[in-house]
């Protein structure tokens, strides 16, 4: 059963003629219009699993008493209605239930039942308050429908996602990632990537280094849910921005959201327990999963996605403390990039939107210290009027790639709104109260995006610490195999943690090599007769068709030195 409660100033309704030829004819007195004032409407459609009669009669008295508590009503109205459902029960069924129900609730409310399966003219005024609206499900356990379907069709269903790489360019990401087993997209889950063993240790591989800077720059890590009550995104001002591309969820009659970014559940964080000057600044960073709506024409591989992990961070400080910590975040930014050899091309600074929040004094104050930051780092800015976030203005970073290509990753979002808006506090020298300022930075911005980046700009070639197969060794013939192996096993050995492979089938080494290849292995090691001889090692290095010749000794110490320095 279906019911939406309406609460009202009156209710008036008219019987016109049959809708259902069953239903028994009307007497006079029935068929004159009914006036009900301060009344609850309660509109339902009786369905199909609606079986277990008297558990359903049951079942909706007490929801009427519920909502009639809430809003404080002794009338009540009855209504079928019909465009409620499109698995209603038979007429039989559903009279019985309402005829019941009306029984039960007049022994606590004033009650009037219009009638069933009759055309009415009706008019009421719904009062304006939050609960004047309320729609409810009614399942008695036991009585739903059992859901029909194939398993073998529906499999043939979501086994239809496929690549379309006639429109691609050979280096896109979304082909290499089919190359190399990275990442693969499916319909069950639009916008959503299915990490691959060899895409996940690129994944944390960008996370570890991520980790590592920040904590050596003084940053704390924090983890936040997923799932957040609606009034979370109300306080933050969220809601009323950007509730269109929230997904949204119930559980026990209140309205949660789908985090789609992670500063309000950062804000939390900072409000458990008090905090002193001395603390300021205050730097908080999390790696955290959001899902944001996006029409299904605009999703693109990793470069536009439902959900991605934002390499988020909140820096608390004081008005004083703004300049440095820009420049801080910029020092920082600029360290992480320089180590995949992006570069900025340049910044925009991005002023006040139409729709904000915040006072012009804030904004004023917020615009100038940034525009004070970039001058003095020499930094090649411009304006962008009117598209900063809703909170404060905000600095976005272009990249340009190893292709030329210009890509906007990082960001940059001064905030005296949000630390209002929750009532951040910290106390001052003098004992007094005061409210911190928040800079909100990212510098990855989505890691999906920049992983695509990084696999197109390389053309998969990663830097060995980053390549899922960093070695792979291959033997040129089955005499050589044991050779071989023993090379595999001490590298192994001297390289715990080394991702290696071995490729010993009985195929032509320029087969093992393509393979290889295919795969953007940085270091494709052939043993063969003379290195067997000669104890050393033939390496073909990241696709040159130039072989090195290494001692053990000497291609342990280079891969090291790659691996261990991020080279």
């Amino acid at each position: 059963m279906k019911i939406l409660s309406l609460h009202t100033d009156y209710i008036k309704f008219r019987p016109l003629k049959k809708a259902l030829k069953s239903v028994d004819t009307l007497s006079p007195e029935d068929k004159e219009e009914k006036h009900v004032e301060e009344a609850l409407a309660i509109m339902t459609a009786v369905e199909k699993h609606d079986t277990n009669i008297s558990e359903v009669v049951k079942k909706l008295v007490e929801e009427i008493q519920d909502i009639a508590e809430k809003v404080n009503v002794k009338n009540i109205v009855l209504y079928p209605y019909a465009h409620l459902s499109s698995n209603l029960a038979s007429p039989e069924i559903a009279i019985e239930i309402l005829e019941k129900a009306e029984a039960e609730l007049k022994k606590f409310f004033n009650v009037s039942r219009a009638p069933f399966g009759y055309y009415k003219e009706f008019e009421m005024k719904v009062k304006g308050h939050p609960l004047s609206e309320l729609s409810r499900e009614i399942i008695i356990s036991g009585d739903e429908t059992a859901e029909t379907y194939d398993p073998k069709q529906l499999l043939r269903e979501i086994s239809k996602s496929k690549l379309d790489s006639s429109k691609l360019k050979p280096n896109d990401h979304r082909i290499i990632g089919q190359q190399m087993d990275l990442f693969s997209f499916n319909e069950t889950a639009p916008g959503m990537v299915f990490w691959h063993n060899n895409g996940l240790i690129i994944r944390n591989g960008l996370i570890d280094f991520w980790r590592e800077v920040h904590k050596k720059a003084g940053y704390q890590e924090i983890s936040t849910p997923q799932i957040l009550d609606k009034k979370l995104w109300q306080i933050s001002g969220h809601w009323e921005k950007y509730k269109d591309n929230i997904f949204l969820t119930n559980y026990e009659k209140r309205e949660f959201a789908v985090k789609p970014m992670n500063c309000p559940g950062g804000m939390l964080v900072y409000k458990n327990r008090p905090k002193s000057y001395k603390e300021l600044p205050l730097k908080v960073g999390e790696l955290g999963v959001v899902h944001r709506m996006e029409l299904s024409g605009t999703l693109g591989g990793l470069f536009r996605v439902i959900q991605f992990t934002q390499d988020d961070a909140h820096i608390f400080c004081t008005e004083k403390q703004i300049e440095q910590e820009v420049e801080n975040a910029l020092d920082l930014l600029a360290l992480v990039y320089s180590k995949f050899d992006f570069n900025v091309d340049h910044v925009e600074l991005s002023t006040r939107p139409e729709k904000r929040i915040g006072s012009d004094k804030i904004w004023d104050i917020s615009e100038r210290v940034l525009e004070k930051v970039l001058t003095k780092k020499k930094m090649n800015f411009k304006i962008n009027p009117g598209d900063g976030a809703f909170y404060g203005p905000k600095i976005d970073f272009h990249v340009k790639d190893s292709l030329g290509r210009n890509w906007q990753c990082g960001t940059f979002q001064l905030d005296f709104a949000m630390p209002e808006r929750f009532e951040l506090e910290y106390t001052d020298k003098d004992n007094q109260k005061k409210r911190p300022v928040m800079i909100h930075r990212v510098i990855y911005g989505s890691l999906e995006r920049f992983l695509g980046v990084l696999i197109e700009s390389t053309n998969g070639r990663l830097p060995t610490w980053l390549a899922p197969v960093q070695v792979r060794v291959l033997n040129f013939t089955d005499r050589n195999q044991e050779y071989a192996q023993r090379i595999f096993e001490q590298l192994k050995q001297r390289i715990p943690n080394l991702r290696i492979e071995e490729d010993f089938r009985q195929t032509t080494i320029p087969s093992k090599v393509k393979d290889a290849e295919i795969m953007r292995v940085p270091y494709i090691i052939v043993v063969g007769d003379k290195e067997e001889k000669e104890n050393n090692l033939a390496v073909r290095v990241r696709g040159s068709k130039e072989i090195q010749t290494f001692s053990l000794d000497e291609f342990v110490s280079k891969l090291k030195k790659e691996i261990d320095g991020r080279v």
